[in-house]
């Protein structure tokens, strides 16, 4: 016979997935970290677009617009903390955008200077 104890500890896989999507995620190349978990994100009926590093600012927002009956000179507190939260995101993604363009450049200029051709030939007396 199985001791109940041991069935009870047993983790199924569902308890092993929520507890993985619990943990604050990271997202490559940006300085922000997830904070929202997926399940408070699915809880809060958040729409699949805004769920990034801000949606922990997103949920309480909206929480306060349903119980303010959307009225805009409430939850002027919320708004502002997300959209600043929204902006250094979009920030740090133009920042990241203009280095690669500098870069491809350099890329574009060092390809340039040594295999091209002259347009104007040296003439053998020059």
């Amino acid at each position: 016979t199985l001791d109940p104890k041991s069935v009870r500890e047993k983790k199924t896989p569902k308890d092993r997935s929520i507890s993985i999507t619990q943990r604050k995620m990271e997202v490559e190349g940006s300085s922000k970290k997830m904070i929202a978990t997926q399940e408070e994100m699915v809880e809060n009926k958040v729409p699949i677009p805004y769920r990034d590093q801000c949606a922990h600012l997103l949920i309480p927002l909206n929480k306060c617009r349903q119980a303010e009956f959307y009225l805009p000179w409430k939850c002027e507190i919320e708004r502002h903390s997300y959209e600043k939260c929204e902006y250094e995101l979009v920030m740090e993604r133009m920042l990241q955008m203009q280095k690669i363009r500098e870069e491809e450049a350099k890329l574009k200029q060092a390809g340039k200077q040594g295999g091209s051709i002259p347009l104007i030939p040296k003439t053998a007396n020059a």
